[in-house]
This record gives structure tokens, C-alpha cells and sequence, in this order.
């Protein structure tokens, strides 16, 4: 079949066009800036301005099958629930009627047939707009969809390995993956000529749980030992939704803060039917193979942000002490024993204090290899100068030198973590 993929730079996109590829479809990839393809064919598509249906009718010459696996979770840059997940696949489908396409794939979303957020309505505005059409149509609505590459998936697994899970509200909250292998077979059996037309499929997991019990689950599969757990108090959670909301690819928003509210489960009897088999459960999910990457892929995510913002407290906490807390004579004096007195003591003083306090900002504003290096310099240099003029500091109880080492090797991992420009 030659089939296209709306949607196919997407998560779900790109794991539906390596599977139905394999299975040796033509796929030609839906997407918004084509590039060079040497395997697929691309077509430039725009849901949020393609939306009526003689833009469509063109791009349908030859196509046997399509698949919308376009959607957004957040509006904003010209994106709109309206145009995405409803205005445009109105457009496809009647355009895929017209054309004579064989056969329509809508990936929904489980809780669309009767969620009132202007996620779901807009998705259900869709599905019942295609099962009015002449086609043979399927309406697939998958639970969340968990895959290593995917963004959800990655963001839950984050927060899976903090020391201290934090939940909203009481984490009890029920949900139910789905993996993308089971979601990819599922399509490619309503793909299948002989699978009967005309169904709407909610598309789950095997494991039905709370959701603390799935931080629980996915933080063991990575390897880490159970880690106490904390929950938010609801309102405080969905003030942070609205706050988040504005912020491209949020996973927090107050669509998604009731979706988790209301539950994400379902009937695990129809995917069984569909697959042929159980799908996979939450605890297979993540194998030994993957499990070291996944591990340090999730460290990685708040690692380098603690890192940093403990970096900027030293800064910053060090250029408002020298400055304003300390008294002025107590600094000139220890400049004196390095050598630095008379008019440049004052200069030295607040030079310095100035030098720390906007390595604090760029800290936290413009980190970069560059930055680091600057840092590892002037750290190295206050620390030989220090211990040359004052050794006492070396043997000092508190170990104001010595806790230069730490901070030094805060930097040293930062620079070789961060990606060269």
C-alpha cells in the first residue's frame, strides 16, 4: 500500500513510518519542512493552515491509505486545538473521500468520546466527523503512549529517578500505557485490507495503576533503589499547570493536569483483540538493554540544572558577602596580605565582588564551555593565591579552600558535558 503519514516527524509519526516500512508499504511522510529523504517520499503539510479540503486533494493522487497522527498539547505559535485536531482532519478526511484514499487511520486519544477539555472535544470533533464518511475508517484513541524516544515517556522517567518523587497531589491518580510497538502493530492491523472497517478502538496497556506506582515501576526498571515519595497539594499543581501552559512542549499544562485527574484507562480486552495477544505491561516496558542508557538519560535531564543552580547560589552568595555583608575593612585587609593595597584595594574588592555576581547570572543565563573554563580559572586562581599568601585557610577547620575541589569538579563535569558550539 502506499500510505500517507500526517504527522510523521512526530513521535508516533516516526515509529508508524519505520514499522509499515518494514512491512514494505510505501510511506510518503506528512510533514512540515520536507528535507532529503534518501528511503521516503515527503510532502509539506501545515495542519494549522491546511484546512480546507481542495489544499488536500492533490496530495492524495495515488495514496491508498492515511494515517492523522498529528496532534499538540499546548496552542500557542499560530497553533490552535481548533485547527489541528479538528478544522484540518476535516479537511483530510473529505479530501480522502473524494479521492477515493481506501482506508482512514484517526490516532485519537483515549477519554476524547467524553473529555471536556479543548484537547479532547477538538479530537472528538474529528473522530465523529470521520465516522460520518463513506470510508473505511478506524478510529484508533491509545492510552498515553510510552516509548524510549518519547517526550512523555522521558519526562516520567526524570521524575522516576529524583532522590525524592514528587507527586500531584495524592499520586493515585490511574493511568495505563501503552507501548509504541503495540500501538505500531495496531495500526498496521487496521492498515490490513481484511480487518473489518468502521471501528473505534480504545488501545491500553496490560497494567492498570496509580500513577505513583508507575514512578515506582519505571524508577526500579532503571536500576535505582526506591525513593520516598512526596505529593503537591492539588491547587498548588494546577496554579503551576496555568503558569506552564505558555511554554512550548510543557508537559504540565491545564489540559493535561484534568486528563491525569479524571484517569487514563480502559478496557484491555478490545487491544487484545486487536494484537492477537496481551499487550506488553508497564513492567516490561524498559528491558535490561536499555536500562544503564535510560538511567543516565534521566540523571542527565535535572543533573546539569542542580548542578548549575548550586553553582549560581556560590556565585552570587560570594559577590553579595564581599560586597555588602563583610565589613569593608576586614576585605581590604585580607587583600594587604596578597599585596593589594592603597587605591586598588577598593577597586580589587568590588571588582571581584562584581566579577562573582555575574558569573551567578551567566550561570543561569548563559552557561557555555566558555563560561566554565572562565570559572575553573579564576576558582584555581583564588585558590593558589589564597593558599600561597594564607596557608592557614589549607588547615583551616571549615575547609574554605579545600571545598574548592567540589566546585572545581562541579565545573570540570559540566565542561565536558556540555555540547561544543
Amino acid at each position: 500500500m502506499r500510505i500517507l503519514i500526517c504527522g510523521a516527524n512526530g513521535f508516533i509519526g516516526r515509529a508508524l513510518a519505520a514499522r509499515l516500512s518494514a512491512a514494505g508499504h510505501e510511506v510518503v511522510r506528512g510533514v512540515r519542512t520536507p528535507g532529503a529523504s534518501s528511503n521516503n517520499a515527503e510532502i509539506a503539510i501545515d495542519f494549522a493552515r491546511d484546512v480546507d479540503t481542495a489544499t488536500w486533494l492533490p496530495r492524495l493522487a495515488g495514496i491508498d491509505a492515511v494515517i492523522n497522527a498529528v496532534g499538540i498539547l499546548v496552542e500557542g505559535s499560530g497553533k490552535t486545538f481548533d485547527a489541528i485536531h479538528s478544522r484540518a482532519p476535516q479537511a483530510l478526511f473529505a479530501a480522502a473521500r473524494a479521492a477515493g484514499v481506501k482506508r482512514v487511520v484517526q490516532i485519537s486519544a483515549l477519554g476524547a468520546d467524553a473529555g471536556n477539555t479543548p484537547y479532547f472535544t477538538t479530537k472528538r470533533a474529528a473522530d465523529d466527523f470521520l465516522m460520518t464518511q463513506p470510508l473505511e475508517w478506524q478510529v484508533l484513541r491509545p492510552a498515553l503512549v510510552y516509548g524510549d524516544d518519547g517526550a512523555s515517556a522521558g519526562f516520567f522517567r526524570m521524575l522516576a529517578s529524583l532522590p525524592l518523587a514528587v507527586l500531584p497531589g495524592d499520586g493515585r491518580h490511574p493511568v495505563q500505557p501503552v507501548h509504541i510497538d503495540d500501538l505500531t502493530e495496531a495500526v498496521a492491523r487496521l492498515l490490513d485490507p481484511a480487518a473489518p472497517a468502521r471501528q473505534c478502538i480504545d488501545l491500553v496497556g496490560a497494567t492498570a495503576v496509580e500513577y505513583r506506582e508507575m514512578l515506582r515501576i519505571y524508577r526500579a526498571a532503571m536500576g535505582f533503589a526506591q525513593a520516598p515519595q512526596i505529593g503537591i497539594p492539588a491547587p498548588l499543581i494546577g496554579l503551576a499547570a496555568h503558569a506552564l501552559a505558555w511554554l512550548p512542549g510543557a508537559m504540565l499544562t491545564p489540559d493535561t493536569w484534568k486528563m491525569l485527574r479524571t484517569g487514563n484507562t480502559g478496557d484491555v480486552a478490545a487491544t487484545a483483540r486487536l494484537l492477537g495477544r496481551a499487550p506488553r505491561g508497564l513492567r516490561d516496558f524498559i528491558g535490561a538493554p536499555q536500562r544503564v542508557a535510560l538511567r543516565h538519560e534521566a540523571l542527565a535531564v535535572w543533573r546539569n540544572l542542580l548542578l548549575r543552580g548550586v553553582l549560581a547560589v556560590v556565585w552570587l552568595a560570594s559577590g553579595l558577602i564581599s560586597a555588602c555583608v563583610m565589613p569593608a575593612a576586614q576585605g581590604l585587609e585580607l587583600l594587604g596580605r596578597v599585596g593589594i593595597a592603597g587605591s586598588l584595594a577598593p577597586l580589587a574588592l568590588y571588582g571581584s565582588a562584581a566579577l562573582d555576581a555575574a558569573f551567578g547570572i551567566a550561570t543561569l543565563l548563559a552557561p557555555g564551555r566558555r563560561l566554565w573554563l572562565a570559572q575553573i580559572a579564576l576558582v584555581g586562581f583564588y585558590t593558589v593565591v589564597i593558599g600561597g599568601y594564607m596557608p592557614e585557610f589549607l588547615t583551616h577547620p571549615f575547609g574554605p579552600l579545600l571545598k574548592n575541589l567540589p566546585i572545581l569538579a562541579i565545573l570540570i563535569l559540566l565542561y565536558a558535558e556540555e555540547q561544543p558550539t
